[in-house]
């Protein structure tokens, strides 16, 4: 699919987490930078990518893929990715 469509970002995001169960979760990362760069609204995305970024260690930027998210969220109106993107970013917080 990915061949007919490269720059889908579903499938971008779908191939990404399947990267991270395997463990490659630079891989994982890169994918979902990428998806982030082409379409910035795609909000599911800012939960998994900091994630990913907690996963590695990277503390400081897993804080400003959830903060970024949260301020699409809100543009977005959508409150239940508002509140999970501050919970995880609270968790880091404590």
């Amino acid at each position: 699919m990915l061949k007919d469509e490269p720059y889908d970002s579903f499938l971008n995001y779908a191939l990404a987490l399947e990267y991270a169960k395997a463990g490659d979760l630079h891989q994982a990362i890169n994918l979902i930078e990428a998806v982030l760069k082409r379409d910035e609204n795609y909000l599911g995305a800012y939960y998994q990518l900091g994630k990913q970024y907690e996963m590695i260690g990277n503390m400081e930027q897993a804080v400003s893929v959830y903060t970024r998210g949260i301020v699409i969220a809100r543009k977005q109106n959508n409150r239940k990715a508002v509140n999970e993107l501050n919970e995880a970013l609270q968790q880091l917080e404590d």
